[in-house]
C-alpha cells in the first residue's frame, strides 16, 4: 500500500482549482468574445436583401441608432414581398417626411422589447410593443401568427436581440393609421 502524502494531495488539489478557474475564465473570455462579434439587428437585416425595404424604412424613420442599441429587442421584421403586398403607393406615401410620425408607429409596432424566442411564444396571446399598442400572438398546428402575419422563419439572433421574419407589415389599430 502507498503511503499518504499531503504533499501531493495539495499539489492535486491545487492543480485542479487553477484548472477549473483557467476554464471558467476562458468561458466567459470566449462568450464576450463571441457576443462583441455577433452583428446587430440592423446589420442583420442591412446584410439580407430581403429586408433592404425595411432598412430604407428605418432610415427614413431615423430608427437605425434606436435598433443599434443595447436592447433586447424582438423584430417582427417583414420582408421586401411584405411590403410589396401594401396597397400601392402606400409604402412610398409612408417614406415621405411628412409622413415620418405614421412610419415610426407602424415600424415601432413591430419591435417588442426583450428577447422573445420561439420557444417563449407557447404561453403569450398577446405582447406589448415599443409603439405602445399589443400584438396578437397566436399559435395553431406549429404555426406563430402576429395579428395577420405569419412567422415565416423563427431566432434570427442578433448581438442586442432576436429577429423573426414575417411575410405580412402589421398595422397597429389607430385612428390616424385606420383612415389612411
Amino acid at each position: 500500500m502507498t503511503a499518504y502524502n499531503p504533499l501531493r494531495l495539495i499539489l492535486a488539489l491545487s492543480l485542479l482549482f487553477s484548472t477549473a478557474a483557467f476554464a471558467g475564465g476562458y468561458d466567459k473570455s470566449y462568450k464576450q468574445q463571441t457576443a462583441e462579434v455577433q452583428p446587430s439587428i440592423v446589420a442583420i437585416a442591412a446584410g439580407n436583401d430581403d429586408f433592404s425595404t425595411l432598412v430604407a424604412a428605418l432610415q427614413a424613420a431615423d430608427l437605425v441608432a434606436v435598433l443599434e442599441g443595447d436592447g433586447p429587442f424582438t423584430v417582427f421584421a417583414p420582408t421586401n414581398a411584405a411590403f410589396d403586398a401594401l396597397p400601392e403607393g402606400t409604402l412610398d406615401s409612408l417614406l415621405q417626411p411628412e409622413n415620418k410620425q405614421q412610419l415610426i408607429e407602424i415600424l415601432t409596432y413591430h419591435v417588442v422589447p426583450g428577447a422573445v424566442y420561439a420557444a417563449d411564444v407557447t404561453d403569450l396571446t398577446s405582447a406589448t410593443t415599443v409603439q405602445g399598442s399589443n400584438i396578437d400572438i397566436s399559435t395553431k398546428m406549429g404555426k406563430v401568427k402576429i395579428d395577420n402575419a405569419s412567422v415565416v422563419k423563427v431566432d434570427i439572433k442578433a448581438a442586442n436581440g432576436v429577429i423573426h421574419v414575417i411575410d405580412a407589415v402589421i398595422l397597429p389599430q389607430t385612428d390616424e393609421l385606420a383612415a389612411r
